[in-house]
């Protein structure tokens, strides 16, 4: 599976996103939409951005009920988005009727992938705060299992569990893996990170990387540098 660098691009406006996306003029890079973009600009910011010759990333981790995960996948089916993704808490049948709404008449659809434990949450926070009493290990795991058993590409995951995802799973089993720091960076609110060479060397298929090139003085640099380490080219 080929590896990619996908540019968190959290940003609040249309302007601040299309000028920095003006800055890469040459190699288009795959972008993340998250929920802070989209729900500031609506679709048309997707529509614009992949006009641009971009892959898109919508990041909006879908978690209801299974017919509402199902009508909400319809409606983003429309767009022409190159991965999305749910929430893996919400169950299997949840994670099929998201998969069931993405599928165009065609039989096309997005790549589908879930979420299992945000990069912010500790195992200890999420033992007490979230009274999931296995370890965050075993948590992924069970949670990766369930995506794929829904028919689903992957998951998102901190790259510290992607070989573990890759050893239930399979190696085909897709990881999309944001917590991505240089090693010279603050950790900011992540606390399950790693570097760029160190997620090519656990087995992530792709990396999530916001704020070491968003918020870096010279970010085409550090998106090319994103791409040596974690790519090689």
């Amino acid at each position: 599976m080929a590896k990619d660098v996908i540019i968190a691009c959290d940003f609040s406006s249309k302007e601040q996103t299309l000028a920095f996306l003006d800055r890469f003029t040459g190699r288009k890079p795959f972008v993340k939409i998250g929920m802070e973009l989209f729900y500031a600009c609506g679709p048309d910011i997707v529509r614009e951005i992949k006009a641009r010759g971009h892959k898109i990333f919508l990041d909006l981790k879908l978690h209801d009920i299974p017919n509402t995960v199902r009508k909400a996948m319809s409606v983003l089916s429309h767009l022409d988005v190159d991965m999305t993704n749910v929430h893996a808490a919400g169950t299997v049948d949840m994670m099929r009727a998201a998969l069931e709404g993405l599928t165009r008449p065609d039989g096309t659809r997005p790549l589908l992938i879930a979420v299992t434990q945000l990069t912010s949450t500790s195992e200890e926070r999420m033992q007490r705060e979230l009274l999931i009493g296995a370890t965050i290990n075993e948590t992924i795991a069970k949670y990766a299992e369930n995506a794929k058993t829904a028919g689903l590409d992957g998951v998102v995951c901190s790259p510290l569990e992607a070989e573990l995802v890759k050893d239930n799973c399979g190696a085909e089993f897709m990881t999309v893996t944001p917590g991505i720091r240089f090693a010279d960076a603050a950790a900011d609110d992540q606390v399950r990170i790693t570097t760029p060479a160190c997620a090519r060397e656990i087995g992530s298929d792709y990396i999530v990387v916001g704020r070491p090139v968003t918020a870096a003085e010279d970010p085409v640099a550090a998106y090319e540098r994103c791409c040596r380490e974690f790519i090689g080219e």
